[in-house]
């Protein structure tokens, strides 16, 4: 086995601060910083991944093809005890069961090839978090360097110091009768040692999701509100908008916009200086992507430096099939934002004067698109709701109302009331306006009625960003209480009021009331902790 002494570092940018830092001395030869062709290269020759007929690499993740929420904790222990928001989210994990499974994995690490990754969390340098990544797989450290901020200036690079590291040991299983964990996969953070372990899956989105849940534990103790959401804006950066929605609902789809600029597709900050995004790349769905559908997307899907996960792969002439989900209904790709035509790739912008949030009534019975008052948006945004259709989840037979705080509670380490109190804050001080838009379903329910259109939704977007339903007239939905513009250019005019577009309106009564008291049973566990012009901010019916 090889030494501490002989264990040999390589790459043009290796760090003063060394693995031996973080308790790694026998590893064979760490690669540091490596361009993407070296990665391809590592990948292929590894057998980690297949190259495609176009240029991006392929990489299948097994049986593990996306998230894993119950096999992630976070430490308990230190001051950060006091402030986690413990329970199904944020489950406690003992220390003892941390230093143990972390020893284990450098262990497992010994005699290996690493590769090590080290960049940002954040655009904006005055909040961004130094992260270091080190993994065993060639196209995870890919990964890293897609989707976090490069440092290109190899002086900065030689002398490194992270604040905070990951080490993702795919191929290694946890004990969980030993190892305190409730599987062989384990996504573990410890917010007091600034620390990251991940094992026993594959799927790379772990090693993203786990530096933003760290960024939701430490942006909101500086004043700036860490978000789930895209963000672009129109012909200048202060004319900003943000996109919340959990998947399925647009969000990526939306943001997108050839006649805006994007700003990032998924992790952003809000601090006193404006938006800026904490990620460096894209993490888009592609399952059924399409080249008029969302054709800057797609491009990305037939270029080298993109790494697809579980997409399916002819063999031998290395084609790709975008249609099949032999896999998953997760397939993802990884890209740098750098790849996409309307991108602002400083990652930063003004304020936003709007605020989207997104979902896809799968009962058909929201509006199509609603303006909220500051209390009905601190109502929708700690709710934060879409709905699942059948064939998306085992035993789904019917519309199934999802409700996730804040768009994004799995990666929020705090009280959702924390993050809401700064988004209030901030919508008031900045003169923000929020939409509620459903990119679901109308003429009744999924299994009867149809999508909304695409073109319709696009049009709704489009006329609130630009102002030009500032002042339109709205009437009151009776049961949601949401004011719907009477009228939108170039959206039918039944469209805006789902009720007529049922052939029982008697049956849209019934569900519009059964969807009203899920949303108010759901949000029993905030009712406590908001004032009660938020709390009256539920539906009515």
């Amino acid at each position: 086995m090889e030494s501490a002494q002989s264990m040999k570092n390589k790459g043009t940018a290796v760090s003063a601060h060394g693995l031996e830092t973080h308790g790694i001395r026998d590893a064979r030869s760490v690669y540091w910083n490596l361009s993407p062709a070296e990665l391809y290269e590592h990948a292929i020759l590894n057998g980690e991944a297949m190259l495609a007929s176009d240029g991006p690499l392929v990489a299948l993740t097994g049986d593990r093809t996306g998230r894993s929420p119950n096999d992630k904790f976070v430490v308990k222990a230190g001051s950060s005890a006091d402030e986690i928001w413990w329970g199904d989210v944020n489950l406690p994990f003992e220390q003892a069961h941390f230093d143990a499974l972390d020893d284990k994995v450098r262990r497992h690490f010994e005699g290996k090839d690493l590769y090590v990754f080290d960049g940002y969390a954040g655009a904006d340098p005055a909040f961004r978090l130094r992260v270091r990544i080190v993994t065993e797989f060639a196209w995870h450290s890919l990964f890293a360097r897609n989707m976090f901020v490069r440092e290109t200036d190899t002086a900065k690079l030689a002398e490194f110091e992270p604040n905070f590291t990951v080490l993702a040991a795919p191929t290694l299983e946890a004990d969980p009768e030993t190892d305190g964990t409730n599987s062989g996969a384990f996504i573990v953070v410890d917010m007091e040692r600034h620390h990251v372990v991940i094992g026993g899956t594959r799927y790379a989105g772990e090693i993203k999701k786990s530096i933003f849940s760290v960024m939701n534990y430490y942006l909101p103790r500086k004043g700036v509100l860490s978000m789930h959401c895209s963000a672009n804006y129109g012909e200048t950066p202060d004319d900003a908008a943000l996109f919340f929605g959990l998947s399925g609902t647009g969000k990526t789809t939306l943001s997108a916009d050839p006649y805006r600029t994007l700003v990032g597709d998924d992790e952003h900050g809000w601090s006193d200086r404006g938006i800026f995004n904490i990620e460096g790349g894209c993490y888009a769905k592609v399952i059924r992507l399409s080249p008029e559908g969302e054709p800057d997307i797609y491009r990305t899907t037939q270029t080298f430096g993109t790494i697809l996960e579980n997409v399916v792969i002819d063999p031998a002439t290395r084609d790709l099939d975008l249609d099949d989900d032999r896999y998953t209904e997760n397939t993802r790709a990884s890209y740098p934002i750098t790849q996409l035509p309307h991108a602002d790739y400083d990652g930063c912008s003004g304020h936003p004067r709007q605020i989207i949030f997104l979902t896809a009534d799968a009962f058909g019975v929201l509006p199509p698109i609603s303006r909220l008052t500051d209390e009905q948006a601190l109502y929708h945004f700690l709710s934060g709701y879409t709905a699942k259709v059948a064939g998306t989840e085992a035993g789904v037979t019917e519309p199934k109302a999802t409700f996730s705080a804040c768009f994004g509670a799995p990666f929020m380490p705090l009280h959702p009331g924390r993050y809401a109190e700064l988004l209030g804050e901030k919508m008031r001080r900045h003169e923000t306006t929020a939409w509620l838009i459903n990119t679901g379903w109308t003429g009744g329910p999924y299994g009867t009625g149809s999508r909304i259109e695409l073109a319709y939704t696009r049009g709704m977007v489009t006329a609130a960003l630009s102002g030009e339903l500032d002042d339109a007239p709205t009437r009151v939905d009776p049961v949601f209480g949401l004011a719907v513009p009477t009228a939108v250019e170039g959206v039918p005019s039944e469209v805006l009021d789902p009720r007529t577009t049922w052939a029982d309106p008697a049956a849209y009564d019934e569900l519009a009331r059964k969807l009203a008291q899920m949303f108010r049973d759901n949000f029993e566990k905030y009712r406590d902790g908001v004032s009660d012009a938020v709390a009256a901010a539920e539906p009515k019916g």
